[in-house]
């Protein structure tokens, strides 16, 4: 089911690096997010960044940082969402995990 109308954002702040079990952390989430019927889930990979360890990540050449952050957003009805909400106490160690109520105008696909 396609959501429309009130629905709920779930955004994950991780590492690039982040691991489980030798698999990108974003991409476990995805395929989770799939495997649980979500309407869809992207992943956008951050420029530059800091989260709760204050270390500044960065793709800018001087730097030596590869752990670049990553978002993986997922939209689909509140109930759905929170459903899915354990699966990440599993993959995720360090990151940060919010929620958004977000209002869905229009949701299709390619035929």
């Amino acid at each position: 089911m396609r959501p429309h109308g009130p629905a709920t954002r779930l955004t994950v702040f991780v590492g690039e690096d982040d691991q489980y079990r030798h698999r990108p952390v974003y991409t476990e989430i995805v395929h989770r997010a799939h495997a649980a019927g979500l309407a869809g889930a992207s992943v956008f990979r951050g420029i530059e960044g800091y989260g709760a360890s204050s270390q500044i990540h960065t793709t800018r050449l001087l730097s030596l940082s590869e752990d670049l952050p990553v978002a993986i957003v997922i939209v689909d009805e509140d109930r759905r969402i929170r459903e899915f909400l354990p699966q990440l106490d599993e993959l995720i160690t360090e990151g940060l995990v919010i929620l958004d109520e977000v209002e869905v105008y229009r949701h299709t696909g390619r035929t």
